[in-house]
């Protein structure tokens, strides 16, 4: 038995590690936290300094019990993380093992030999500042959590399961929820711009533009009159030196935001993909708020430099990093050897690799250097004067390697170039354009952009991103998704060849990639919070919590004193809410009369989202209700927008003598047809979809279908061979089975597929999943089936909304005592 036992947290970590330190190493990994506060109770003792209780998780029981029949015999080395997480896992299994508190802690910000052999040489001991901080962290989050959500579930009741509150994730819902209504409250202007091209000859053209915009048409159309007949000529030519300066290596949230833009990675993915590599050993710790680089890396890029493209091309730089919380100790995110180019198979690991590899390596080269050329163009009948500008790179340095935020397509600079020019050189009008522009909303929040916003507010860490969206994404308080645009007229006034002619033109605007949409239910949520809760809330507030965490982290605030200045005036106002009446404003609003019956209008939120109803439950008619569409709101939608909603289902023609009828279910839009269910696709509109559209979606999908099956068995009608979304598969009851490389799928027979049924386990049940219960399914994206789906529709008899009861769940006691108090004992600081 190994006399030496290190742990980590990764089982893939374990095996990079175990591989450079050798036979009188053993590396085991923990599974990531060995233990937490209990899931079913608060396991904070307010009355007495907000001790933790901490339980072992149950599914690390086994974990934990061979650590300790390895730790009995060997000298072990606590080797999480390099951060105050990590910090918190390595005090938690020296709890849970019963190590000594002179138990050596090792930190590394890579897993490379050198880096590892520093460690071993350099121990320290647990850091009980860091795991204040982290645990001050945990407290403050379960205190809000769970002071906070069973007042949500009192008051507000709406959606299928009981809502929370979170003290980071309520901030980012409402950033969300505030953009959305500055956009809705946001009022668009036109104006319109000048553009004109010249002919040069030989196939060579010269754009220009005005520097202005005209307010309105008329004042655009007098400018073009202006310049009818007019003689234009280059007036001056300013020739500019200039440099471009490359970005800094990537730190946990710029990486996230550049990973979102040039790879289309969510934040959740990022991280990832990053912490493969890291524990693979290709790159640096990727929780990082520094943008510093070690001398020994400093060294390795300039060699590498130097090697591939030259002196010329090497400019060392030291980067400081602007966050006041940031430890420089700590590096940047950047890979373990700059000669490595492949560091995966896996094609998302190897293009993050290749982003971080370029970022890198691009930040310790030369500034790039161009030459700008503006040219002035005079029009003989007026004063005004047009301007065309251009970009030549003279040395590109860095943008050899990599260029920031950018798509990569084309040739951008060639297309800035101008073509040679003298002054007073005449210039041959191609034609003049004034086109009608509008001022944009400000934008949605991509997860990027949120991101960089969470940042800029000091509003969580580098490790708190990921989870933090993830949580309201899971919450339904967002959504994150693409969305169609809507058609406007814009008009365009040309003069060619001494002629002004108007038209109008038609263009498509507001299309959506990708960005995060608040839904009913996270406005509600952030508007209650706002009401009751601001300072929870509040911008500032929650980033001077973050500054507590880091005096926390370097010893200069005790972590109780932090959480009792919080909690005092937080239990208060959660004693007020609770007593305070439901505001039924919150989750109703009315839109006016129905002309026809003169019943109220109103919109409102339950169980199963918003939804529209017509009447009350008092009448003796029962109400009419119809479920919102995708992308309207609670508090926006309009009595017209409300009444389209109740011209569904509707009948659109017949189809093989059977009725196409067209709704809205759970999954979106679709059409039923011999009571089957067909998806609508996204481009197309349940208000005004066609018949013959609708018998191109049946045939489709049937054609689909008759594909979609490989092989059936007689001695199973549920055993089939079929081909799936990732390639051919075999369904065995409730099994997906895959097909080894090399066979043929239509050759399999029923003996072997019984065979590679049983050979593959079956699918672990997810913790805490409840069993389902039979209902009747709402047709999935693309996929007809064959019971009706759950959808609110306009008939008199539907069954009355009403909202569900709000049931805290029953606390259940803590499993484990209280929990010590980390050593005191502490070696010198060495993150």
């Amino acid at each position: 038995m190994s006399k030496n036992l290190v742990i980590v947290e990764s089982p893939a970590k374990a095996k990079t590690i175990e591989s450079y330190l050798g036979q009188d190493f053993t590396v085991k990994s923990s599974f990531g936290h060995v233990r937490d506060l209990p899931e079913h109770d608060m396991g904070v003792d307010v009355e007495h300094e907000f001790q933790p209780s901490y339980e072992i998780s149950s599914d690390k029981m086994k974990v934990i019990s061979e650590l300790k029949k390895l730790a009995k015999d060997a000298e072990v080395w606590l080797a999480t993380d390099d951060d105050r997480e990590g910090e918190a896992i390595s005090w938690h299994l020296k709890e849970a093992l019963g190590l000594p508190d002179d138990t050596k802690r090792i930190v590394f910000r890579e897993i490379t030999k050198t880096a590892l052999q520093n460690a071993i040489s350099s121990p320290r001991t647990i850091d009980a500042d860091l795991v204040d901080a982290q645990q001050a962290r945990r407290i403050l989050d379960r205190l809000v959590g769970y002071e906070l959500s069973p007042v949500l579930w009192k008051k507000i009741r709406i959606g299928k399961t009981n809502l929370s509150a979170g003290r980071v994730q309520s901030v980012a819902v409402r950033i969300i929820v505030e953009r959305e209504r500055e956009i809705d409250a946001f009022k668009s202007k036109s104006s319109f711009k000048v553009t004109a091209r010249f002919d040069l000859g030989n196939g060579k053209i010269l754009n220009a533009e005005l520097a202005r915009n005209f307010a309105n048409e008329a004042d655009a159309v007098q400018f073009l009159e202006k310049c009818t007949g007019a003689e234009f000529s280059i007036k001056n030519l300013e020739v500019k030196p200039a440099k471009k300066t490359p970005a800094p290596p990537f730190t946990t949230s710029t990486l996230q935001q550049e990973a979102s833009r040039k790879l289309s990675f969510s934040v959740a993915q990022t991280m990832s993909v990053a912490q493969r590599l890291y524990e693979a050993g290709k790159i640096s710790y990727m929780r990082t708020d520094s943008t510093n680089l070690s001398e020994e890396a400093l060294d390795k890029a300039k060699q590498q430099i130097t090697k591939e493209y030259g002196n010329d091309y090497y400019n060392k730089r030291v980067f400081k990093t602007k966050s006041e919380s940031a430890q420089e100790a700590h590096e940047a995110i950047r890979p373990t050897d700059f000669s490595t180019l492949n560091a995966s198979s896996d094609r998302n690991e190897q293009r993050l690799y290749e982003l971080i590899w370029k970022r890198a390596i691009a930040s310790q080269m030369s500034d790039a250097q161009l030459e700008r050329t503006t040219a002035t163009i005079r029009i003989s009948t007026t004063s005004e004067e047009l301007v065309a500008q251009g970009e030549v790179i003279k040395f590109e340095g860095f943008l050899k390697v990599y260029m920031e935020s950018s798509d990569d397509e084309g040739d951008e600079e060639q297309k800035g170039m101008l073509p040679p020019l003298n002054i007073n050189q005449i210039l041959k009008l191609s034609d003049m354009k004034a086109t009608e522009r509008f001022t944009r909303n400000p934008p949605r929040y991509t997860e990027a952009s949120l991101v960089k916003k969470l940042e800029e507010m000091g509003i969580g860490r580098p490790s708190t991103y990921a989870p933090t969206i993830s949580t309201i994404l899971k919450r339904e308080y967002i959504v994150k998704e693409d969305r169609q645009g809507t058609e406007r007229d814009f008009k365009e006034i040309t003069l060619a060849n001494d002629e002004i002619k108007s038209r109008v033109n038609k263009e498509i605007y507001g299309s959506e990639k990708a960005k995060l949409f608040p839904t009913s239910a996270g406005m509600v949520v952030n508007d209650f919070l706002v009401s009751h809760f601001n300072n929870i809330i509040d911008y500032s507030f929650t980033a001077s919590v973050e500054k507590d965490f880091d005096h926390i982290a370097e010893g200069q605030l005790p972590w109780q004193q932090m959480i009792k200045d919080f909690y005092t005036p937080f239990q208060k106002k959660v004693a007020e809410a609770r007593e305070e009446a439901i505001d039924r404003s919150l989750t109703s609003r009315e839109l006016g009369e129905d002309p026809a019956t003169g019943k109220k209008v109103s919109v409102r939120i339950g169980k199963y989202g918003p939804y529209v109803q017509i009447g009350d439950v008092e009448d003796e008619e029962k109400p009419k209700f119809a479920s919102l569409q995708k992308g309207q709101l609670m508090e926006s939608i309009t009595l017209d927008e409300a009444f389209e909603l109740f011209k569904l289902p509707r009948q659109v023609g017949i189809f093989e003598d059977k009725e196409l009828i067209v709704n809205i279910g759970k999954f979106g839009p679709y059409v039923k047809h011999d009571n089957k269910y067909f998806s609508l696709a996204r481009t197309d509109d349940p208000m005004a979809v066609t018949e013959e559209r609708l018998i191109e979606i049946i045939t489709e999908k049937r054609q689909q279908d008759s594909n979609r099956t490989i092989k059936e068995f007689s001695e199973d009608a549920e055993a089939k061979v079929l081909n799936g979304k990732y390639g051919p598969y075999i369904a065995f009851g409730k099994k997906n089975v895959k097909i080894p490389k090399g066979t043929d799928p239509a050759a399999l027979t029923y003996e072997e597929i019984v065979k590679l049924a049983a050979e593959t386990p079956d699918k672990p049940a997810r913790r805490g999943a409840k069993k389902p219960v039979a209902k009747t399914p709402a047709p999935k994206a693309a996929a007809a089936k064959a019971d009706a789906p759950k959808a609110a529709t306009t008939k008199a008899t539907s069954t009355k909304a009403t909202a569900p009861k709000a049931t805290a769940p029953k606390a259940t006691a803590a499993k484990t005592a209280t929990a010590k108090k980390p050593a005191a004992k502490k070696a010198t600081k060495k993150s």
